[in-house]
């Protein structure tokens, strides 16, 4: 039978299988979607393993992998030299296993009515995830970011990369005054340290955007709300960046007009 799946380290807290395996049972499509632990040292195995498999149709990649699959697949649209992280691996017409991202246009989705050209953003993290944030906000216009990175000049070449402007903190550095945070760390969940940063230097009308979806309400977002600032949880860009690859995977639209039903299942 047809399948995909997800793979990380950790795996567990993982709400993709739901995902999936309930837009193929709403379109009748056979097939199946798990969720797989694949530690850093396993990963080349992996790969291998399933690029001979006739039956799987990909991956989506999580922590701690988005960077170093790049090095075990084809990337024929250059997402290498371009956001520099993958989250899908898929296979092309000739069968050759290639890679993808569809991490940015799933984050970028819920603020897509933000009007973000000239504002100030600050972004927490430099990793794969944060790759794909960094890359959807420049096309989005934003030019000055507040990096907050545990390595500085790792976080200093993020947005050299993407041509952007603006400064880099140290990860428990005070929060400037910007339009918009975006935690893009695993900071806050569910067997991760939490995230522990003072918001009240953030605008009144500041966007609180973690990409965290395990706890749904975080540390971070219960802090942002009591200060009455709006908010936008992890479970969104799943969903978002999770209906890309799905039509990559069983090349079929997801049934979006069944997202209220979805986000009650994912919310149980």
């Amino acid at each position: 039978m047809p399948y995909a799946e997800v793979i990380g380290s950790p795996v567990a807290h993982t709400k993709s299988p739901i995902i999936h395996n309930f837009w193929l049972t709403k379109l009748g499509i056979k097939g199946e979607y798990r969720a797989i632990e694949v530690t850093p040292d396993a990963l080349a195995d992996f790969i291998e393993r399933r690029s001979v498999d006739p039956d799987w149709r990909g991956c989506n990649v999580t922590i701690p992998h988005k960077i170093t699959v790049m090095g075990h697949v084809a990337d024929p649209g250059d997402v290498r030299a371009s956001i520099g992280a993958m989250n899908t691996i898929t296979r092309d017409r000739d069968g050759l296993v290639i890679g993808t991202n569809t991490d940015a246009a799933g984050f970028y989705a819920p603020i897509a009515d933000m009007d973000l050209a000239g504002e100030l953003v600050a972004v927490i993290g430099s990793g794969g995830a944060a790759h794909a944030v960094l890359f959807a906000l420049a096309r989005a216009g934003v030019t000055d970011v507040a990096l907050l990175a545990r390595n500085p000049l790792k976080g200093a070449a993020l947005l050299a990369r993407f041509g952007l402007k603006g400064s880099v903190h140290n990860i428990k550095a005070t929060l400037p005054p910007v339009a918009l945070l975006v935690n893009a760390t695993s900071l806050g969940m569910t067997g991760q340290p939490p995230l522990k940063i003072d918001l009240s230097p953030l605008l009144d009308d500041a966007v609180v955007y973690d990409l965290v979806y395990a706890p749904l309400q975080t540390q971070l977002l219960a802090a942002a709300e009591s200060r009455g600032l709006a908010t936008v949880g992890g479970l969104d860009m799943l969903v978002g960046q999770a209906a890309f690859a799905f039509e990559l995977f069983f090349g079929a639209s997801p049934p979006r007009d069944c997202d209220d039903e979805l986000m009650a299942l994912l919310t149980k």
